[in-house]
């Protein structure tokens, strides 16, 4: 995945890296994070667009995120679709849970996937909040999924 920060600029380097180098600037200037990853799509024409994103959030000062996003022209229903996305999250969250642990930064993993049985994506719960607390992940659905509805949504 390349990843890119809101202001556009390109990281180079592994996102890792990138992550912990943040992780301690933050630390240094004193402030407590807690990192949610969520992912989320948008189909254009026969174009799938996905975007995730690592939101670092301050506590009591705001927060940013880091973005990636891929695009692919597969055919998916709506379930593989948010299936696909949670499993984009799910593999940066495991990338990343061991140094987070090691800097004592709280993660939740965010799904797109809303809890009220009256909407389509509500068809992937049962099997995206297996697969994220399967792995030891913090899941967080629709209305509290903001890193997935929110900010991902606004990238793709």
């Amino acid at each position: 995945m390349k990843w890119r920060k809101f202001n556009g600029e390109e990281i180079t380097r592994p996102i890792a890296d990138e992550v912990r180098e943040t992780i301690e600037r933050e630390a240094a200037a004193g402030n407590k994070l807690k990192v949610c990853i969520g992912s989320d799509s948008q189909v254009y024409g026969r174009v799938i667009e996905f975007g995730t994103v690592i939101v670092f959030l301050r506590e009591g000062r705001g927060g940013f995120m880091l973005i990636a996003n891929e695009r692919s022209t597969q055919r998916m229903t709506l379930k593989e679709r948010l299936l696909y996305e949670v499993s984009r999250s799910i593999e940066i969250a495991y990338e990343l849970c061991k140094m987070l642990d090691e800097h004592n930064v709280d993660l939740e993993v965010h799904a797109d996937i809303n809890t009220n049985p009256n909407f389509k994506s509500n068809t992937a719960l049962q099997e995206a909040m297996g697969y994220i607390l399967s792995m030891g992940f913090v899941f967080r659905a629709k209305p509290d999924s903001f890193a997935s509805s929110s900010c991902a949504n606004k990238v793709v």
